[in-house]
């Protein structure tokens, strides 16, 4: 009972959206309703945006550039965030310039970025790595920090060495501070995709770019399509970190 409730709200929400459309108190060219999305949505699945270019072959792309992007943000941020929350030294020395860079949005990299790559996929890879690594990177960093002290004490009564605290008591001690870190670098990681799309695209394919093409034939509800597959994914993604996280940490 409690779980159908949760749906409750948002199924009232819907229905009111339709009625308001129906009604015509929201035009459509400003709000088409829920009926005109999933109408769009067959359109995308079954004969595309552009024509031809259908939804699975945007998700996948997308994907695709999500991974390179994400990824390289967790392999470079997790160890750095857990070196920076191990050594007080190496985070008073990176901390200036991380915050330096940090608040610099990633669509202000694109002509660097494009510059430096050309249009593609790792110029798109480039930017997503600029969304997610700054989250990545803190969250680890914070977790590693905030372990008790008197844990490393505990561990240093039973002649634990540097190494042994290090690897059993920080980094499993941060992993839910990692995680965390990972599924609000994940979320900036798309937000960042579909910027990065609007302009680092050169084969056609990207929810991104198909979000683009519905803009400029003035479908208003195939933009809004793009945008419910995109949440829909990221929910998905979100669910499966959360997964990672609890196997992890029950085995740590």
């Amino acid at each position: 009972m409690k779980r159908i409730r949760i749906y409750i709200a948002p199924l009232v929400l819907i229905a009111i959206w339709q009625c308001l459309s129906w009604s015509g108190i929201i035009p459509y060219f400003m709000l088409p309703s829920p009926f005109n999305i999933i109408a769009a949505l067959w359109d995308i699945i079954f004969t595309g945006v552009p024509p031809g270019h259908l939804l699975h072959d945007h998700l996948l792309y997308s994907l695709y550039r999500v991974l390179l992007g994400f990824a390289a943000a967790v392999i470079a941020g997790v160890p750095l965030g857990i070196l920076m929350g191990w050594s007080t030294r190496l985070r008073e020395f990176v901390s200036p310039l991380v915050e330096m860079v940090r608040p610099i949005p990633p669509l202000a990299w694109v002509p660097i970025a494009i510059l430096w790559f050309g249009i593609g996929i790792r110029s798109a890879a480039f930017i997503i790595f600029l969304g997610a690594f700054f989250p990545v990177l803190l969250n680890t960093a914070s977790g590693v920090h905030s372990i008790s002290p008197i844990l490393i004490d505990a561990a240093r009564t039973l002649n634990a060495t540097d190494k042994d605290i290090f690897f059993k008591v920080l980094v499993p001690g941060s992993v839910p501070s990692i995680f965390t870190g990972m599924r609000v670098g994940v979320g900036v990681a798309w937000m960042t995709l579909v910027a990065a799309e609007f302009v680092s695209v050169e084969n056609g394919y990207g929810l991104g770019y198909m979000i683009m093409v519905a803009r400029d034939i003035q479908r208003p509800d195939e933009i809004l399509a793009g945008m419910v597959i995109i949440g829909l994914t990221g929910l998905v993604i979100n669910i499966l970190l959360r997964y990672a996280e609890s196997w992890i940490v029950r085995w740590n």
